[in-house]
């Protein structure tokens, strides 16, 4: 499981423009149940993704991502290892 810390590089009129695309390219990772949570961090500098994935995989996933081809997010990965969740994660945590 991962913390994917995205850290705006631009401002946000700029990644404002890319917005939508980038919520697109994070609805495919949920479609393929890659993910369980996403949003933007509070005061809005950055966004926040966890992430049912490998870093390796992760790593190459973000490749894909409007913010990351525009330059406009630093990313900042965290694997870690779930011990304790909720009863819904049990099929997902490994």
């Amino acid at each position: 499981m991962l913390v994917i810390e995205l850290i705006y590089q631009k401002s946000l009129i700029e990644v404002d423009k890319y917005l939508e695309e980038h919520r697109a390219w994070l609805e495919e990772a949920y479609q393929q149940g890659l993910l369980l949570a996403s949003g933007p961090k509070q005061p809005r500098e950055g966004g926040i993704i966890i992430a049912l994935m490998d870093k390796e995989t992760a790593r190459q996933w973000i490749t894909a991502d409007p913010f990351y081809q525009h330059h406009l997010a630093e990313y900042k990965i965290t694997e870690f290892q779930a011990v304790k969740y909720c009863t819904e994660l049990a099929n997902k945590v490994k």
